[in-house]
């Protein structure tokens, strides 16, 4: 069973557009995912800017490969490295950390991803009523 980032199970990123290194909707990896698509991340028109600037163009459709292009509020497992990259310029996008995978954290420290979650972190106290 993959895990999230928070130490639970992986859930799906998104179906609509389909993501994920295997294109099954969830941010899990192998060993041939040498960009390592862990983050499951939501679009914004900055990031895509961003993206492209830095040779990603996330957002012109790519029929052949059965990619839509990406448009601000999309939900896309995104590469950790560049993540972490967009994070340095101050371009990172939100996160979905029940749907981030946990190898993330070989890229990505988890503070950081929890400043830029969309979800609801636990309580140290696990008091959340």
């Amino acid at each position: 069973m993959p895990l999230n980032v928070l130490g639970g199970e992986l859930v799906t990123c998104s179906m609509n557009p389909r993501t994920g290194w295997f294109r099954d909707g969830c941010c899990n990896t192998d060993g041939n995912d040498n960009g390592v698509h862990t983050v499951c991340a939501i679009m914004t028109e900055s990031f895509l800017e961003f993206s492209a600037s830095m040779g990603n163009d996330l957002s012109t459709p790519m029929p052949q490969y059965g990619f839509p292009g990406l448009k601000p509020g999309d939900q896309w497992c995104l590469c950790a490295p560049r993540w972490a990259e967009a994070l340095e310029a101050g371009m990172a996008p939100k996160v979905v950390l029940a749907a981030t995978h946990a190898r993330t954290l070989d890229w990505c420290n988890l503070d950081d991803l929890k400043n830029y979650a969309v979800d609801e972190v636990d309580q140290p106290d696990g008091d959340a009523d």
